[in-house]
């Protein structure tokens, strides 16, 4: 077995030298709310990350044959919203909370119908159901309303999604408010 032979050190006055140097350095401490802002951009992009992945086994699960830069429309802060053929939704970006006060688990198996009231216009309105109907992308901005029951401008730009057979298989939305 080896030994030191070191002598017993007072570390008092490397205390006091180190406390005193620190004190010396010119540098801004950072408020404990600023790691606040850290955490919403860290849950943000786990959001964006399971929602990305989610999206991709919707494509691989249904044989899509559109393929969508999900990942740009997610980074630029759009709402990504999927419906099955029936406009019973069955994907929200977890973004959606942020416009319309909506968690996307609330909204699954639902209509966007819901987010209509009276100053929705039934003449865009209208125009949304027959671009659907034909099967058709289309781009709008409509009045929605919040879960609140407030009113937002929301641009919308819509497509049909068909699978590899030609079927149709859904219909995607890409939401921002206006």
């Amino acid at each position: 077995m080896l030994e030191f032979n070191t002598p017993k050190m007072d570390l008092r006055e490397y205390d006091t030298a180190k406390y005193h140097y620190y004190n010396t350095l010119n540098y801004n401490r950072l408020p404990l709310t600023s790691w606040d802002f850290y955490g919403q951009f860290l849950q943000g992009l786990n959001y964006n990350l399971s929602d990305l992945k989610m999206l991709e086994n919707l494509t691989e699960s249904h044989n899509w044959t559109s393929s969508f830069d999900f990942k740009k429309e997610l980074q630029q802060e759009n709402i990504i919203v999927v419906t099955d053929s029936n406009l019973k939704i069955v994907f929200a970006s977890h973004n959606i909370v942020t416009m319309t006060g909506y968690e996307s688990q609330e909204l699954i198996g639902g209509s966007p119908k819901l987010f209509q009231g009276k100053a929705t216009s039934k003449k865009t309105s209208a125009e949304i159901k027959k671009a659907i109907d034909a099967r058709l992308p289309f781009e709008k901005t409509v009045v929605n309303y919040k879960k609140s029951g407030e009113m937002y401008d929301c641009h919308i730009k819509g497509f049909p999604v068909f699978n590899k057979k030609g079927e149709l298989s859904h219909f995607i939305a890409f939401e921002r408010a206006a």
